[in-house]
């Protein structure tokens, strides 16, 4: 008999510290650049402002993601749930600022590494094999305020000194990994992973490409510890893919969409995985206004790239993306940080992301047949309204939906010959949208009470989706 996953795969779900754990203050935390972001729907807008400089005002705003969902204390209520829902692993991340609060102490908070041996050990308990997001766009406040961001080549100290702390710690327990969430995400908001706004350099792309190249060696020192730990650990990069589509046959629209692919689908996992900056990377420096000799690199960080390249490629996909050079008044598209025409062949989400399964099929193949290099998707959902019937229930067949295509998608692809590790759709129990900061953009396969101004009981209740994909998991992905 023919399946369509190995029975190895991994399914399973996603989430992100910043964005569930709560406790902002707490057992030694310090602040994280997402404890200063303002939710609501501006909230991009806020932090893209000229004069944004990460101060926390609470008079003005409010900031979801210091209370998000409770997590920090009912994390075995919610590991519970999943194992219900028979997660093979869940996918989440150590808070970088509740290890070293500041980000430059020389000693770690005892306290913040107690609180994930306990989460770490419940999801063993049931059998979930913990995947770990090192840096999950929650660096230390200080580290963004006093060194400015990744722009600066200290950081690549403290953060391998946070890598070498969790890898430590947990590398006994834990053999998937991932070095930083959505990495090319600085392309069009360095705010969240490189700790950059326009009043610390984002503006200028020569800290943008400074930040990545920082962050690259930070990624193979992380992956050169992980090695020496454990000879069969594994430690991935992590993007967003977003399939990307020229809107006619225009020659020129078709350039434009090979560039846009090379300059965010692949410009960092061509270092990543293959541990050299690709041969298109002067023409990019030119066209962003970027001087290669001005950048910051020692020769021994190239040697250390190549001898140190990611083991597996996790990545996010929610939307594919087109490209029209030629028309300026086309309409166009919002979604994940990024933007682009509307496919006319395309429906929409609430929140105007475009939904393509089968652009999912696509950038399997397109990474794999790149790369030749394991694949995990890591992130994948709908965030959408969710409404809750008089008795309680929630019917989110929309949901349902979404993610039938998507998976059936996926096995289309490993028919194709790619070798797809694993499957955990993001924010498997509601949580703080990383966008907005609202909590109605939900994703979950389990409902939280709580609503966009903090009012709620928190209280966990499944979704209709919730009993679809514990069957589906039941099924290694047979019955969707």
């Amino acid at each position: 008999m023919t399946t369509r996953f190995t029975k190895e795969f991994l399914w399973g779900g996603a989430t992100a510290a910043n964005q569930l754990e709560g406790a902002f203050d707490r057992d030694g935390k310090g602040l994280s650049v997402a404890d200063a972001m303002p939710g609501g729907k501006q909230r991009f807008a806020i932090i893209g402002s000229e004069d944004f400089d990460w101060t926390i005002d609470e008079e003005k705003y409010i900031y979801p993601n210091h209370r998000g969902i409770e997590h920090y204390d009912r994390f075995k209520e919610d590991i519970a749930l999943f194992a219900e829902m028979n997660f093979k692993c869940y996918r989440f991340s150590i808070a970088w600022s509740r290890i070293f609060p500041q980000g430059d102490e020389l000693t770690p908070n005892e306290a913040g590494l107690r609180f994930y041996d306990q989460l770490i050990d419940e999801c063993l308990k049931y059998g979930i094999e913990p995947v770990i997001t090192i840096s999950h766009y929650e660096m230390p406040l200080n580290l963004a305020k006093k060194y400015g961001g990744w722009k600066n080549r200290e950081l690549i100290t403290f953060y391998e000194r946070f890598a070498e702390t969790v890898l430590t710690r947990y590398h006994e327990k834990v053999k998937y990994w991932m070095t930083f969430n959505e990495i090319n995400s600085a392309f069009h908001f360095p705010a969240l992973s490189q700790g950059l706004v326009k009043s610390n350099g984002a503006a200028d792309y020569q800290n943008i490409f400074q930040a990545w190249h920082n962050q690259f060696v930070a990624s193979s020192k992380a992956v050169k510890l992980a090695h020496e730990l454990r000879s069969d650990i594994e430690v991935g990069c992590m993007i967003i893919y977003a399939t990307t589509y020229s809107i006619d046959s225009n020659p020129v629209n078709q350039v434009a969409t090979m560039v846009q692919n090379q300059e965010f689908n692949f410009f960092c996992t061509d270092v990543q995985v293959r541990g050299e900056y690709p041969a298109y990377t002067s023409r990019t420096y030119a066209k962003y206004g970027v001087d290669a000799s001005l950048l910051e690199q020692a020769a021994e960080d190239f040697e250390l790239l190549k001898q140190y390249p990611v083991d597996y490629i996790g990545f996010s996909y929610y939307m594919s993306s087109a490209v029209d050079e030629v028309s300026p008044e086309a309409d166009t598209s919002i979604g994940n940080l990024l933007g682009g025409v509307k496919n006319p062949f395309l429906e929409a989400s609430e929140w105007g992301w475009q939904i393509d399964p089968d652009g999912l099929r696509i950038a399997l193949n397109e990474l794999y047949n790149r790369y030749e290099k394991p694949l995990f998707i890591v992130e994948n959902g709908l965030g959408a309204i969710d409404e809750v019937n008089p008795d309680g229930t929630i019917d989110d067949d929309y949901r349902i939906d979404y993610l039938r295509r998507h998976i059936d998608a996926m096995a289309d692809a490993v028919a194709d010959g790619v070798d797809l590790m694993g499957y955990t759709p993001w924010g498997c129990i509601d949580l703080v949208s990383a966008s907005t900061g609202e909590m109605s953009k939900r994703y979950g396969f389990i409902y939280v009470d709580l609503d966009d101004n903090g009012v709620g009981t928190l209280n966990r209740s499944k979704k209709k989706s919730f009993d679809w994909y514990k069957d589906v998991i039941k099924t290694n992905g047979e019955r969707v």
